[in-house]
């Protein structure tokens, strides 16, 4: 096992079970980039790449469902499908005004209501939020055509984007949301995002956070799990870390060659800024996997991957830390 892998599996390796998804789930062009619990449902959003036509979705699965999979029934998950509606017309205002619409990226539920983040491309200043109401009877979300929230994106310290970053984590927060950027490990201004409920946006410290985050939940009071991961791609250098920072032991092998890394944190918001620890790493086996959706459930949590990792498919995965 490489160094700094079996420096991070010390801990009990956390229990996982893999979820037997329904082939439509998992088909890998979903390109799932969101999970959030909602009345009974776990939900997963698709990036709803309209660009590709793609179909604006979101699919829906009992959790009790869920359950009876993880104690060891071989049914079929039976599972619902939200269509998006009016996702084209945000897309239109964005592409208009030189953004680029790229995908959503995140899910919230505040209530019966549904936010969702829109990443764009590289070179656009602003990231986006859009809302809608979830209708059950109807197996559709309708966006508020009125609603459409400026994220404006973190600068690198020569004043250009990240690569391929939005603001993939958000998480409900009070009566509004608490959102972070893909990446946060600049040497100063930090910051995550709280959106108030009249569409208020203000900055929060946060501490230089390696790797990337991708997904975001709600734990407790002001208390939060997120999704750190390392994805070792040739376009991926920004998220290198090399020696001497404590972290490249978490990303390289025992010659130096960086390999794929990923790791639940918490995060807790205080009157400082948002802090931040390490939880626990994923087994040894979901290493390599591209993370992007996380829930909590019973104790646990559920994540799931976009296309990418060993399965070449939708992977749903059911965590317990030991």
């Amino acid at each position: 096992m490489p160094v700094g892998l079996a420096q991070a599996q010390a801990q009990p390796t956390p229990l996982a079970h893999l979820i037997q998804l329904p082939a439509e789930l998992a088909e890998r062009e979903n390109q799932f980039s969101g999970l959030c619990t909602y009345r009974g449902q776990l939900l997963l959003l698709s990036e709803s790449r309209l660009q590709e036509q793609a179909e604006a979705k979101v699919y829906g699965l009992a959790l009790p469902n869920l359950d009876r999979q993880i104690a060891g029934s071989t049914a079929e998950l039976p599972f619902r499908k939200y269509a998006i509606r009016g996702l084209d017309q945000a897309r239109a205002r964005i592409d208009s005004a030189g953004a680029i619409y790229e995908g959503l990226e995140g899910l919230a539920m505040l209530r019966d209501t549904a936010y969702f983040s829109i990443e764009t491309i590289t070179t656009a200043p602003n990231c986006y939020l859009v809302r809608g109401v979830l209708d059950e009877a109807r197996s559709l979300i309708q966006l508020d055509s009125s609603y459409l929230v400026a994220l404006p994106k973190p600068l690198l310290p020569d004043g250009s984007h990240a690569f391929n970053a939005g603001f993939e984590a958000l998480a409900r927060y009070r009566q509004g949301l608490l959102l972070l950027f893909e990446y946060n490990y600049l040497p100063r201004n930090n910051y995550a995002l709280v959106l108030r409920p009249d569409r208020m946006l203000r900055l929060v410290g946060l501490p230089p956070l390696p790797f990337r985050v991708t997904d975001m939940e709600p734990v407790g009071r002001r208390r939060f799990t997120a999704i750190n991961y390392f994805f070792n791609g040739p376009s991926d250098a920004l998220y290198r870390v090399a020696p001497p920072d404590p972290n490249a032991r978490l990303i390289q092998d025992s010659s130096g060659s960086y390999q794929h890394y990923s790791r639940l944190i918490s995060l807790r918001y205080t009157r400082h800024g948002v802090k931040w620890k390490p939880l626990l790493a994923l087994p040894l086996e979901y290493q390599t996997y591209n993370w992007e959706g996380l829930a909590a459930h019973r104790g646990g949590y559920f994540l799931l991957n976009d296309k990418y990792g060993p399965s070449g498919q939708s992977t749903l995965l059911y965590l317990r830390r030991w």
